[in-house]
């Protein structure tokens, strides 16, 4: 069994702020559930207690929010480094958000999500990287990465209605319109002593993402919602990275 002394050393990592996160998270639902027809289902499968990573596909701006806002546990999010400039920056490391560079491996954001999760937190992962479809065409291979570093259940996060159909990239919801957030049953999977080699990496991030598809199958059955579709004009830009699927039946991994 891993213990917190098997993992990467991160005694030196600043664990990300905690209080805005835990303090606006009951006025920020009021208000979020105030404006749309919100629906959780399946919440109770967040384990109470002890390290876990939350896993969501990724359809609209509202995502971020709503994953660090809904989940019954306070999430640190990993968020692309592009959002934590000017006010919007320092709002999100107050909110105890997690900068990652999406272009370089980036050590920093790894260690601290390490930091959250052997302290017994929550972590958030959008493993399709940048807003798209939400149909995990696209998979990084972060969230699989983690479970194997620290043993965390990975918690698959549904997510329906944030952005509207054939919506644009900032597009959202209008007044009253139902969101779905669907959570599934834990993932599991041992933890793996360093060295980690890609093979692993890329053998567990392929069965993380068949679970996904799965629950994301379902989810579609239970709330009979529908995806909203590809964003309208260029393909927004994401690292070529992860496994990418150019048709249904094709799935190439990359670096």
């Amino acid at each position: 069994m891993t213990t917190a002394h098997d993992l990467p050393r991160t005694e030196a990592v600043k664990r990300p702020r905690r209080l805005l996160l835990h303090g606006l998270r009951p006025a920020a639902r009021t208000v979020l559930g105030r404006r749309y027809d919100l629906q959780v289902r399946h919440s109770e499968r967040i384990p109470a207690h002890g390290p876990v990573i939350v896993a969501s596909n990724h359809v609209g701006l509202l995502d971020g929010p709503l994953l660090a806002i809904v989940t019954p546990r306070p999430v640190h999010a990993l968020t692309k480094e592009e959002m934590f400039r000017g006010r919007m920056g320092v709002f999100l490391r107050a909110a105890g958000q997690i900068p990652l560079d999406r272009y370089a491996p980036d050590p920093r954001a790894i260690k601290t999500c390490i930091r959250v999760l052997r302290d017994g937190g929550a972590v958030g992962v959008f493993p399709e990287g940048g807003r798209g479809h939400g149909e995990l065409t696209r998979f990084h291979h972060g969230a699989a990465y983690l479970a194997l570093v620290t043993g965390a259940p990975v918690v698959p996060l549904m997510m329906f209605g944030t952005r509207p159909p054939g919506g644009r990239l900032s597009a959202l919801p209008s007044p009253g319109d139902r969101v779905d957030l669907w959570y599934g049953e834990p993932w599991r999977i041992d933890p793996v002593p360093w060295p980690r080699s890609r093979a692993t990496v890329l053998e567990a991030s392929a069965l993380l993402r068949e679970r996904m598809l799965a629950d994301l199958g379902a989810a579609k059955a239970e709330t009979g919602r529908t995806l909203p579709g590809r964003i309208p004009g260029p393909t927004p830009d994401d690292p070529d990275t992860g496994f990418v699927a150019h048709e249904p039946s094709e799935m190439e991994p990359r670096a």
